[in-house]
């Protein structure tokens, strides 16, 4: 008699839990909903203080005067000094043997760790710039979730009174299931703040990509100042392989007259010292050689060896006419790094009117479509969508902070912009000086040698028809020899002048064959 009325209760049971289970889920679509509808505010992106803090290494090309220059007609010491990343690179292919300097410069340019390093920190930039975009265009985002669960009641403040004595109404429910497929969709319709950041971070990808051209112009002058040293260093050996020869044959010479008995044995010894010297500088200059072949190879991705040959020499030629006046406008129209600075203050400006947006209202929507059901069988679709206006009233002073910051950050961009205006005129200026300089020199080295040729072989025969002792020839062979490195220094540090105005006017890959006349 029992038994219906028993079986009618669990029916009844049996319906509550599915009301309970169509609370629950309702429950949780709602709890996703308002997850999915939040807006979050969004803040401005900070700038570090100084635009010039991701740059690492640099070149330069000095011509300091030479101290005590008493013997010399040269008063310049020219030398190329590259520091940080651009002194070495990465492994490139190998090469036939022979380098030309164009050659070299295309290896520099492409595995020079200095312009790979600021290659792969562009890249980098530019995914910066992505996730910034991120911000403003549509998230979508899809789930399938499958839920098995048991609750407690009780445990959640839940408690039933049964109208039949004797029956109690279960506290625990379940174990049930239901699956959720759904996908869900955000969006910011208006964000200042985040517009502003994109605005910013692109700023910042086309500094970027100036400050790897700028870069690609400092590699230009590290490797073609290498490549001009290896062919000083060239230079120097044969000078000095020459004068080693002359000492030997002057050695030969008084030893002959010494068995002869036209000479007394200090001038033998005279010219053996003279002879002696000549071959300990020789040795010098060869292994000054190899060091700055190894250094060239380092730079322009070879393999640190010396077992290569140069194809160019690239000698004396005059300079073209122009002006400092030509040259500093055409190096403020052309400088990328210059035009790098331009970015970083647009960059800056962005920034500080992201953060001022942040006192401003945002709007968002957000909305999402799926089915819910026990099974699939007997699922039903649902859907939400919701619009968020967020006004901020009150953020305990962050948008002021962020103001300030963005402030500072445009004010140090434009003073270094300012400080590197002066930086580019002062290396026009260097520049042009040291051309002007060099090329007189190469004019006064190249008549030095050839009066200090004449005086050797006049004093030469002088000693051969015996009216002078060994002491002169010596003499003028160290003249000779003075007067040889002289040119050789003299016209190292006109082509260097001229790569070093090539690199002040920008652009210096380009314009390269037109400032040293090579093919």
């Amino acid at each position: 008699m029992l038994i219906q009325p028993r079986l009618a209760i669990l029916n009844l049971v049996h319906r509550m839990n599915c009301v309970w289970i169509v609370i629950l889920l309702a429950t949780c679509a709602s709890a996703q909903l308002g997850s999915a509808g939040s807006s979050q505010s969004s803040t401005a992106a900070q700038l570090p203080l100084s635009g010039r803090t991701g740059q690492s290494g640099s070149v330069a090309a000095s011509e300091a005067p030479v101290p005590g220059t008493t013997t010399s007609v040269n008063t310049l010491n020219p030398s190329i000094q590259v520091q940080g990343p651009f002194s070495g690179s990465v492994s490139g292919p190998p090469f036939s043997g022979k380098l030309s300097l164009q050659e070299a410069i295309q290896r520099g340019l492409r595995y020079n760790l200095g312009a790979v390093n600021l290659s792969q920190a562009a890249q980098q930039v530019h995914g910066q710039s992505l996730v910034a975009r991120s911000a403003l265009m549509p998230n979508v985002n899809g789930s399938l979730a499958e839920t098995v669960e048991q609750l407690n009641l009780q445990a959640n403040g839940l408690r039933f009174r049964s109208p039949v004595p004797g029956f109690s109404v279960p506290s625990i429910v379940g174990p049930f299931n239901f699956f959720d497929l759904r996908a869900r969709l955000s969006q910011s319709v208006v964000d200042l703040t985040a517009w502003n950041n994109y605005r910013s971070s692109s700023d910042l990808v086309r500094a970027n990509q100036l400050s790897l051209r700028d870069a690609r112009d400092l590699v230009v002058l590290a490797v073609g100042g290498a490549y001009l040293q290896v062919i000083a260093a060239g230079a120097r050996v044969q000078s000095a392989r020459a004068q080693f020869e002359t000492a030997t044959a002057l050695y030969e010479q008084t030893s002959q007259q010494r068995k002869a008995g036209l000479l007394a044995q200090v001038d033998v010894d005279r010219s053996e010292v003279q002879m002696l010297t000549q071959k300990q500088r020789l040795l010098s200059l060869q292994n000054d050689l190899a060091k700055q072949k190894i250094n060239l190879a380092r730079i322009a991705g070879l393999p640190p060896t010396y077992e290569y040959e140069i194809s160019d020499d690239i000698s004396f030629s005059a300079t073209q006419s122009m002006t400092f006046t030509d040259a500093l406008q055409q190096a403020l129209a052309q400088r990328s790094d210059l035009k790098a600075s331009e970015a970083q203050i647009r960059a800056a400006e962005h920034t500080l009117s992201a953060a001022r947006g942040e006192r401003l209202p945002s709007l968002s929507v957000a909305g999402d479509y799926g089915v819910i059901g026990t099974n699939p069988a007997q699922s039903h679709g649902t859907f939400s969508f919701s619009g968020t206006l967020r006004v901020p009233i009150w953020q305990g002073g962050r948008a002021e902070g962020d103001i300030e910051q963005a402030n500072a950050a445009l004010g140090q961009r434009r003073a270094e912009l300012d400080d590197l205006r002066r930086e580019v005129e002062a290396e026009v200026r260097s520049a042009c000086l040291d051309l002007e300089s060099a090329s007189s020199q190469v004019e006064v080295a190249q008549r030095n040698v050839q009066v200090n040729k004449e005086t050797l072989d006049l004093t030469r025969q002088r000693f051969e028809a015996g009216v002078t002792d060994s002491v002169e020839v010596v003499q003028a062979q160290a003249s000779l020899a003075a007067a040889d490195l002289d040119y050789i220094n003299s016209v190292f540090a006109h082509n260097l002048a001229k790569l070093s105005l090539a690199r002040a006017t920008g652009n210096a890959a380009d314009h390269l064959a037109e400032f040293l006349k090579i093919p």
